[in-house]
């Protein structure tokens, strides 16, 4: 049986084309759609170049019932937030429960919640003077980065490191592990996510 995934990303696709990249390679899983809320953001190229159905939305039909009607037709076994920046709405939390997953580029509970993404989760990591960081991948629910925790990885933080040399390391996390975390919960307690 091969698993169908929906991601949501707002940005350039980098995990996005990781989690592709990585499901060619077995037959566990397929992206079946693609929902952005950016009409020029890169991960339209990515659906485009890689023929998958994509969605672009706003804001209203964001929180109507159509947008849930469209992702029940995919089956979905997961739904994978890959840099999203929208809080997912409470009636699409309760239409898939348990099946909404998201990447933080942080090591939760710090440094998340509402406006902490991208370069702004980085700087404060390295205003607070902090000597490691990382990725969690977590459940969502109501609450901006508070669902259960289902993985966390670690990197060093060096004096000299800056918010993009930073972000390169933790770009790295993010596209090993976030696709073996997905083969795991999709039931292949076998698959190896040691680095």
């Amino acid at each position: 049986m091969t698993h169908s995934l929906i991601i949501f990303a707002s940005g350039a696709g980098t995990n996005t084309q990781a989690i592709i990249d990585y499901f060619k390679r077995n037959s566990i899983a397929k992206v079946a759609l693609i929902v952005c809320n950016k009409p020029d953001a890169g991960v339209i190229d990515i659906a485009q170049n890689e023929e998958i159905p994509y969605l672009i939305i706003d804001k209203k039909t964001f929180h109507e019932t159509l947008i849930i009607d469209q992702m029940e037709t995919c089956k979905p076994s997961l739904i994978v937030l890959a840099g999203f920046l929208w809080k997912i709405p409470d009636t699409i939390i309760k239409a898939f429960p348990n099946k909404i997953i998201n990447i933080h580029p942080a090591l939760l509970p710090q440094h998340g919640g509402k406006g902490m993404y991208g370069h702004h989760v980085h700087n404060a990591v390295l205003n607070a003077k902090q000597n490691e960081s990382g990725i969690t991948i977590h459940y969502v629910n109501e609450v901006y980065d508070s669902g259960d925790i289902i993985l966390q990885a670690r990197c060093k933080v060096y004096e000299h490191d800056t918010t993009n040399s930073l972000a390169e390391r933790i770009h790295h996390l993010e596209h090993f592990y976030f696709p073996r975390a997905i083969e795991f919960l999709l039931g292949n307690p076998a698959v190896s996510i040691d680095l």
